[in-house]
């Protein structure tokens, strides 16, 4: 039989770190360069990620 290795659980602060401002809508934004030009619109559009919950949005600009 092998070896039991015991786990260090993750304290409250450490397991909800940062959720809860995504889920009330206060996002961290960063602007991702990977696609610059819609070619459907024909316009600029600038994608943005979250650092915390990872969600994106587009704006056009």
């Amino acid at each position: 039989m092998g070896d039991v290795i015991a786990f260090k659980r993750p304290s409250l602060k450490e397991k909800h770190k940062g959720n809860s401002l995504c889920r009330s809508n206060h996002h961290k934004w960063e602007v991702i360069n990977d696609t610059p030009f819609d070619s459907q619109q024909g316009g600029l559009v600038t994608c943005y990620r979250c650092k915390r919950c990872g969600k994106t949005k587009n704006k056009a600009q």
